[in-house]
């Protein structure tokens, strides 16, 4: 077993998304700076471990890659426990992918507290085959306040730079959480969350805006 004295910090990510989008060649890219043509679709976890020193502390990164399968759903939720960050991963060539990512934020809220996220445009090295728009995935991103990146694991194209910023993020906020819990150790722990009302409501507009954005531009590009 690991010792987290070893390290100054250990961290969770979990990769989730549709089946093929590339969530495994991201994390093959970023973890041993390999790729593969052909990949065996993942049956239910896989993960890889990646240490790095950052700002002069060791910090551990596990990663996990989860199969995008509905019926690996119930295994796919039982990982979020312990989470720090999820990386979202759709296709750029793909738009239902990029449908799904709404559904992949809402299993998010179900099952993690305060968590760190980042949305993935990958397979975005093939201009010809691109159907989501940077600037529509932009501004979806923006509206859930979730930093988009779009990568290519093929390529290595910012793959280094988007793992990077997820845990950066992740690593500040649990700086941030052990510095209160040691500020404060005898106090009990208030989880500021959002009103209820206003989380719904915030979906509520989000889903309908996607939806627009979803309406005028994938769905009209079947009949062109």
């Amino acid at each position: 077993m690991t010792n987290e004295k070893e390290y100054d910090y250990i961290l969770k990510l979990l990769i989730v998304g549709d089946s093929g989008v590339g969530k495994s060649s991201l994390l093959l890219r970023f973890a041993d700076n390999d790729f593969r043509e052909r990949y065996i679709s993942t049956i239910g976890i896989d993960f890889k471990i990646r240490t790095m020193d950052i700002d002069g502390e060791k910090i551990r990164v596990q990663i996990w890659d989860t199969a995008g399968q509905e019926r690996f759903q119930t295994i796919t939720k039982t990982y979020y426990r312990g989470t720090n960050g999820v990386i979202i991963v759709y296709d750029v060539t793909d738009g239902d992918s990029f449908v799904h990512v709404q559904r992949w934020l809402a299993e998010i809220e179900q099952n993690c507290e305060t968590v760190d996220k980042v949305i993935v445009g990958n397979k975005n090295d093939c201009p010809e085959r691109k159907v989501v728009l940077t600037e529509d995935a932009q501004r979806f991103a923006d509206l859930m306040s979730t930093p988009l990146f779009e990568t290519s694991a093929k390529h290595n194209t910012n793959v280094d730079e988007m793992f990077m910023d997820i845990i950066r993020n992740a690593l500040r906020t649990k700086k941030n959480f052990k510095s209160r819990m040691a500020a404060s150790p005898k106090k009990a722990v208030i989880k500021l969350k959002k009103p209820r009302n206003e989380r719904k409501l915030k979906r509520k507009y989000c889903r309908f805006y996607f939806s627009l954005i979803i309406t005028n531009r994938y769905f009209q590009c079947e009949h062109v």
